[in-house]
């Protein structure tokens, strides 16, 4: 797992945040405007950071501590690009998966989304900006559309998290990886509620400020066959993560020529009780 023999421990990269304002940050989206990148209506600025190799610490890492866990599991779909195949076949695997890593007793997956930071491309790009997929209010609100008003309000007292699970489709990873923030290093404050506007409806995710205290990870070289779970809620109120703020970002160690990034993340709701 750890392969780490060839890999710097740590490197220096630049981190997109959000700055604290009086007004709430608002984004434009890509299917509002028809741009490809979002608009953003919010002062960002550019940090310079250290991030260490996540490797070594894996097998201790945990989604409830840090917020995200990195596994070696390969699939059997051949081809992650094909939406039959990843609905019919590897969401039972991500599904199987979730509930052996965590002990959910019950795993709902709503979607799933593929990213590429190729120049020319048809699917989404790498999101560049430290973020959290989900809120306080975007995280209960996403369990309602999935399950819909009753029946999310008769689990109303189950834990649930949001976790996502991301994989390359094609690897190594040597462009746009993902950097995440070891969630006990959070500072609530520090999260920024954003609206994102869409054509008919607003969304809200968080995006993050700096502080200094913030400690981050990558995992170099990630390949098809290993599995990255990220938290992004949790309902539970007992000190355990609930947010894991991430974002992808340019290793100075990147080779020239390096093939483009490409991966895909299916989101999935984990009840526990």
């Amino acid at each position: 797992m750890q392969r780490t023999t060839d890999m710097p421990a740590s490197v220096t990269a630049t981190l997109t945040y959000l700055v604290k304002g009086d007004a709430k940050p608002y984004v434009h989206t890509e299917a509002l405007t028809g741009d490809s990148e979002p608009h953003y209506f919010a002062e960002q600025e550019a940090r310079e950071v250290t991030l260490y190799n996540g490797r070594p610490l894996a097998d201790g890492l945990s989604l409830d501590k840090q917020g995200f866990e990195l596994h070696r599991r390969a699939t059997a779909v051949d081809d992650l690009y094909d939406d039959a195949s990843v609905e019919s076949a590897y969401y039972a695997e991500v599904e199987a998966l979730i509930r052996e890593l965590t002990g959910a007793s019950r795993v709902v997956i709503f979607d799933h989304t593929r990213r590429s930071d190729a120049e020319q491309r048809d699917i989404r790009g790498p999101a560049c900006r430290v973020h959290n997929d989900y809120t306080e209010h975007s995280g209960p609100e996403r369990i309602r559309d999935v399950l819909g008003r009753d029946e999310a309000a008769a689990l109303e007292a189950v834990p649930v998290a949001q976790i996502n699970l991301w994989r390359p489709i094609r690897g190594p990873v040597k462009r746009s990886p993902l950097a995440l923030l070891d969630a006990s290093t959070l500072d609530p404050g520090d999260l920024l509620a954003t609206d994102l506007v869409y054509p008919d409806r607003r969304g809200e995710i968080y995006h993050l400020a700096y502080h200094p205290h913030q400690r981050w990870y990558y995992f170099p070289d990630m390949r098809r066959d290993e599995a990255l779970l990220i938290k992004g809620y949790d309902s539970r109120r007992d000190g355990r993560a609930r947010f894991t703020p991430h974002t992808a970002f340019q290793d100075p160690t990147t080779p020239p020529g390096a093939p483009p990034r490409e991966s895909i993340e299916v989101r999935t709701l984990a009840f526990f009780g």
